[in-house]
């Protein structure tokens, strides 16, 4: 009779079966409760999370605010309407990126390297849109909607264009916009910015971006296969734009229409300045460029050729640029003549037009018989060296002549609301040790005395200097922007108060003797033919800065009036370099005369220069070299 007990190993095998049984049923009923949750207890969530992939988020750029002139009458910058198309590479199908292109650029009748140049191969899986071209007009827009069925991936959207009016010589100050680079994205990018964004690159659109870009607004909508909005979307939702806020710029339109046709085609810079308010009136850079260049498809060409212009039209040489003071630094000079009492201002020193001194012969730019004997006032104004070379090197020393320098604002930036400034340079005998591992010399002293040598200044801060003895020994920082206003209201939201920069130990009878002096060097000095206007008393002081060059130098002028009112509000300074590279004459004095004259008369530029009698110096103002 066969036994009816189970073997060990059967024992082993159930043992096993119902082991996996229990597992698949365990697997299953977690599968169960999963399903469950996601379709019942979640289901509202991920039908959510599904119609939000069918979804597409649309960014709706915002306008920059619009810049003005401090009348407020008429924006130099205002906003045009025009569109930027798009492609999002990774929406193409496999293989037709090439086709697309081509289509794309036959119908926007643009070269398919632009749009390569724009959608590189490693670009193809982004699911990012990539801007492949702006500033396209309407009609192109309409081609491209006839046939989006043909066209996946590409998509357009407004895009406000800035629109520079008479740009000129305010390219400069206002500057110009562009895509934010990767750099500056990853510095930017804690502060709002994306990638895509359009921000300032220059001038007073990158100086105060931030309150011009205003705030971009969303559309999100959803969208079938092909990119195209469904009828009857009930998820439709738009946020608008805010647009950036208005600023109103202390620049006169007027005055700086004038400094730049009285600075003409020459290379070099004007600035017109409000002393008692540090108030930028007019800044001129010559060559200037045109902003509106950067609306274009095909900058990359175009700022190349900028950047590779011998004559750096990029470049605001009123506050990038530095030149040897030349003469002008004897204002200085004679501040610390005065205030250290080194040398009594009426004894006087005989210049016989040379003096030797170590191994060579210093000659005053007066040749012989030279300007006889001098005192103080009449060597500020016939700019006499030798006087300034000898009272330099024996009495005032470089210590002082530094100090003084300085004190002035020499090599250190103003501080102006405008990026990019540079600082000058104010040599000492330290630096020279360092530098150059000799020891300062009587003759670099002398070289310092005239404003030569390692010395060298800007335009704004030689404004700067005029501004301090104008106001006693206070200096204001220069600046450009006067106002912030609502762009719908006009209402002002925020004014900018003068602020004062530094305030000189001099005392106020020394600068009462500077500005007499400087008055002498229009009424009996080397400005008194280009500078006898009648409309105004100007009190300045020229300069002729050596460059190493036979028959070139820089032409310097730097200058305020009227030299004596009761309304020191009314009161200008103008600061003028004519660069050595053009052909000599001379003309930072005369340009000045046709803006004090244009100011104090109310005349533009024709009418000042034929109050001045100089129409016969009108053929020179389209020439260079």
């Amino acid at each position: 009779m066969a036994s009816l007990q189970s073997s060990p190993e059967e024992e082993r095998s159930d043992r096993r079966i119902r082991i996996l049984q229990i597992v698949f049923i365990v697997i299953f009923i977690a599968y169960s409760v999963r399903l469950f949750a996601m379709q019942i207890l979640s289901g509202e969530l991920y039908r959510s999370r599904a119609q939000d992939i069918a979804r597409r988020t649309t960014i709706i750029p915002a306008q920059r605010g619009e810049i003005y002139d401090r009348n407020f009458d008429q924006p130099l910058v205002f906003n045009t309407d025009s569109f930027a198309v798009s492609i999002t590479p990774a929406e193409v199908p496999q293989g037709e990126i090439s086709g697309l292109i081509d289509r794309v650029a036959r119908i926007m009748n643009v070269s398919r390297d632009q749009i390569e140049k724009r959608i590189p191969s490693q670009y193809y899986y982004l699911y990012q849109p990539v801007e492949v071209a702006i500033n396209v007009p309407f009609n192109t827009i309409a081609a491209l909607a006839e046939n989006v069925d043909s066209l996946p991936g590409v998509s357009w959207q407004s895009k406000p264009m800035r629109n520079y009016v008479n740009s000129d010589s305010l390219s400069h100050i206002i500057g110009y916009v562009g895509d934010i680079t990767r750099d500056e994205l990853t510095m930017l990018y804690n502060r709002g910015y994306q990638q895509g964004d359009v921000i300032g690159k220059a001038g007073i659109e990158r100086q105060y971006d931030e309150i011009l870009r205003g705030r971009e607004g969303r559309e999100i909508r959803t969208v079938d296969v092909r990119g195209r909005r469904i009828a009857g979307d009930t998820n439709y939702l738009r946020t608008p734009p805010a647009m950036g806020k208005n600023m109103v710029l202390t620049i006169d339109r007027k005055i700086q229409t004038l400094a730049e046709k009285a600075l003409g085609q020459r290379m070099g810079a004007v600035v017109v300045l409000r002393p008692t308010s540090g108030e930028v009136l007019a800044m001129v850079s010559y060559p200037w460029y045109d902003p509106n260049l950067f609306n274009r498809n095909d900058i990359g060409a175009e700022y190349q050729n900028l950047i590779n212009d011998p004559n750096k039209p990029l470049l605001n040489r009123a506050i990038q640029s530095s030149y040897p003071p030349a003469s002008t630094f004897k204002v200085v000079m004679t501040t610390g003549i005065l205030a250290e009492n080194v040398f009594p201002p009426d004894q006087t020193i005989n210049c016989r037009g040379e003096l030797s001194y170590g191994d060579r012969l210093w000659r005053c730019h007066i040749r012989q018989p030279g300007h006889g004997r001098l005192n103080l006032q009449e060597a500020m104004a016939q700019s006499c060296d030798i006087f300034y070379w000898v009272v330099g090197r024996d009495y005032l020393g470089v210590e002082r002549i530094v100090s003084y320098a300085r004190d002035y604002g020499f090599g250190e930036p103003s501080g102006i609301d405008l990026p990019g400034e540079i600082s000058g340079f104010i040599p000492t005998p330290q630096w020279k040790d360092r530098r150059f591992h000799e020891r300062w010399l009587g003759g670099d002293t002398m070289n310092m005395s005239i404003g030569q040598g390692y010395t060298l200044v800007t335009p704004i801060q030689m404004a700067n200097m005029v501004a301090m003895v104008v106001n006693d020994g206070v200096i204001y920082q220069p600046r450009l922007l006067r106002e912030v206003r609502d762009p719908q209201s006009g209402a002002v939201e925020q004014n900018y108060a003068p602020r004062i920069i530094h305030e000189s130990d001099v005392e106020k009878r020394v600068f009462a003797e500077v500005r007499r002096h400087m008055r002498s060097v229009i009424s009996e000095g080397t400005a008194r033919f280009p500078l006898n206007i009648r409309s105004v008393e100007i009190a300045g002081k020229t300069g002729t800065g050596e460059v190493g060059l036979q028959d070139q130098w820089h032409s310097w002028f730097a200058a305020y009036a009227p030299y004596e009112t009761d309304n020191p509000e009314e009161r200008i300074v103008v600061s003028i370099i004519v660069e050595a590279v053009n052909e000599w004459e001379w003309w930072a004095p005369y340009a000045s005369a046709i803006i004090f004259q244009g100011i104090f008369a109310g005349q533009d530029y024709e009418e000042a220069v034929r109050s001045l009698g100089l129409q016969y110096m009108m053929p020179i103002q389209g020439r260079r070299e």
